[in-house]
């Protein structure tokens, strides 16, 4: 998990926003939408980075239609400590 949470949210360009949108719902499940208007980001790339979250075992949402909530993974949620630790790595 270390390996894949380095790889999407230090080596490629969507790290930052993907960054955001894993805080944003560790904090409280989210739709695309209302992620959208919390970030302040455009529809179509929460869309975007939510299918590079979830192909990675990083959100789920269990649904399959519009407007359905997503939620951190159990398996990210139990490396959410290592998620935090690239965090402040990369701010350095």
């Amino acid at each position: 998990m270390k390996r894949v949470l380095w790889y999407l949210i230090a080596g490629s360009r969507g790290g930052p926003n993907r960054a955001r949108i894993i805080k944003a719902i560790h904090d409280r499940p989210y739709n695309v939408n209302q992620l959208s208007n919390e970030l302040n980001l455009d529809y179509k790339t929460i869309k975007h980075h939510m299918k590079v979250l979830e192909d990675h075992d990083i959100v789920n949402s269990g649904e399959e239609k519009y407007g359905a909530m997503f939620f951190l993974s159990n398996r990210m949620e139990e490396n959410y400590p290592i998620f935090l630790d690239i965090l402040s790595k990369m701010k350095k």
